[in-house]
């Protein structure tokens, strides 16, 4: 957020982990990560790593010791939930650890995804379903089973 103008992070860059993430797909992302080439300042992100599969957790972290040799300015990120601390990407990662607290309010940071977010011309776009002409939205319900 402190430069509003550089882009969301893309495709390559985040990782949206689930108890189906395979162990291919943890080690293409890492490898993407820590193999030193000349794609830029990419920051990559791991999103509930602490749902991987104990076997896959695993062998994610065996490839990371092994590829965190070859570079050591590599930029990755694990974001876990706190309530699942003791599963074995966050234990395993525990050194690294780092508590974050949102450092901006959550109204400047929904400004800043609205700009990210907002299609600037939505003539025939699939964004015209949501609220304010947004390429993306939650549709979210307190009750199960509500066909949303």
């Amino acid at each position: 957020m402190n430069s509003p103008d550089q882009p969301l992070p893309t495709f390559d860059e985040v990782l949206l982990c689930t108890p189906q993430t395979t162990a291919e797909q943890v080690g293409l992302f890492l490898r993407r990560c820590l193999i030193p080439c000349s794609r830029g300042e990419k920051i990559y992100t791991m999103l509930f790593a602490d749902e991987l599969s104990y076997d896959v957790s695993c062998r994610a972290e065996e490839l990371f010791q092994h590829l965190q040799r070859y570079n050591s300015s590599y930029r990755l990120i694990i974001l876990c939930n706190c309530e699942r601390e003791h599963s074995y990407i966050p234990s395993a990662f525990s050194h690294y650890k780092v508590h974050m607290i949102p450092q901006r309010p959550q109204a400047e940071i929904q400004q800043y995804l609205q700009h990210h977010y907002q299609v600037a011309q939505p003539s025939s776009s699939a964004a015209s379903v949501f609220k304010d002409n947004m390429s993306v939205g939650i549709v979210s319900s307190k009750r199960a089973g509500v066909g949303k």
